[in-house]
C-alpha cells in the first residue's frame, strides 16, 4: 500500500480470490461450496472466476 495505507500499490487481489485461497488451505473446493440464501444456491466466491493466490502460500 501507499504511505497512508489507502491505495494498493502492487499485487492487488479481489476478496473472492482471498476467500478462494482460504478455502483452498482448508481443503475445500471453492467452486463446489454453496449455501442457500433466499431460496438460491450462493457461492462464497461468487460466480466469476476466482484464482487461488499461490504467491502468499508457503
Amino acid at each position: 500500500t501507499d504511505d497512508y495505507c489507502y491505495n494498493i500499490v502492487e499485487n492487488p487481489v479481489h476478496i473472492r480470490e482471498m476467500n478462494a485461497t482460504i478455502l483452498h488451505t482448508l481443503g475445500i473446493d471453492h467452486e463446489r461450496l454453496s449455501f442457500k440464501y433466499q431460496g438460491l444456491d450462493q457461492r462464497l466466491t461468487g460466480v466469476e472466476d476466482a484464482r487461488i493466490i499461490t504467491e502468499i502460500l508457503a
